[in-house]
């Protein structure tokens, strides 16, 4: 089954299920099956045609979801970056955004860098 483009696993319950599209959480996707008034119990390939199409209009009339929420979010990140606010400077270095430490703890973000030195004693060579 698809939604939004993406293949929503079968086995999985609606409201995991649910949380496979971008910009949908499992709090949202309970809030959705709620207003919806679907099982949550229910099984993604139990699902009717007639429920999926009214999930479908209810997320695409109250919320952004996968490319229109991507797009969005690059053209915030796009516009902090354009007017040079610090947040846009860290997001052009490629350094954490949010005010984590740099020291140490950003190597994912820097890429896995190394820069400390080993124990400090050699290796001997036996002969």
């Amino acid at each position: 089954m698809r939604i939004f483009g993406i293949t929503i696993p079968d086995n999985k319950r609606i409201d995991v299920a649910l949380a496979y599209v971008y910009g949908i959480g499992r709090p949202l996707a309970e809030y959705i099956i709620e207003e919806i008034k679907l099982d949550p119990a229910k099984r993604a390939k139990d699902l009717t045609p007639e429920e999926v199409n009214k999930i479908q209009l209810y997320v695409e009339k109250k919320y952004k979801v996968e490319g229109e929420l991507r797009q969005l979010v690059k053209q915030n990140v796009h516009r902090l970056r354009d007017i040079k606010a610090y947040r846009g400077v860290r997001h052009m270095r490629r350094l954490p955004v949010r005010g984590q430490r740099t020291k140490t703890n950003s190597r994912t973000v820097r890429g896995n860098v190394r820069k400390t030195a080993g124990s400090g004693k050699r290796k001997v060579d036996l002969k």
